[in-house]
């Protein structure tokens, strides 16, 4: 049995974990399910199980994940904040959900603030 599994390298940099390509070269690029036109996207302020400290919360957004990550980092950018995505959530470490919706609707997203 010939056991040549690449346990780490350097030189590839991250790999995609269906394919197991690197990401540079990977063509299977999981898709997001499409969300029926009307659906909102919701952005809700949350202070749950963070010891007061209030994060805004982006969900239903109809990206995959490298775009995901990708529309995180330049609203953490226009907010000036931190964040991170988790299970297909933007979580922004800011209380501007105004400025989030502005940002969404320029991008064309139907969202809406949810919650007090």
């Amino acid at each position: 049995m010939k056991n040549n599994r690449l346990v780490y390298s350097d030189e590839l940099g991250s790999t995609c974990p269906h394919c197991g390509k690197s990401l540079q070269k990977c063509c299977c690029r999981v898709q997001a399910p499409a969300r029926p036109n009307g659906v909102p996207i919701r952005i809700e302020r949350q202070t749950k199980g963070r010891k007061g400290k209030g994060v805004s919360l982006i969900s239903g957004l109809p990206l995959a994940d490298v775009e995901l990550k990708q529309l995180a980092k330049e609203l953490k950018q226009r907010c000036g904040c931190g964040g991170t995505v988790k299970d297909g959530i933007i979580e922004i470490q800011t209380h501007q959900r105004d400025l989030l919706l502005d940002e969404l609707h320029k991008r064309g997203f139907q969202a809406k603030k949810a919650g007090g």
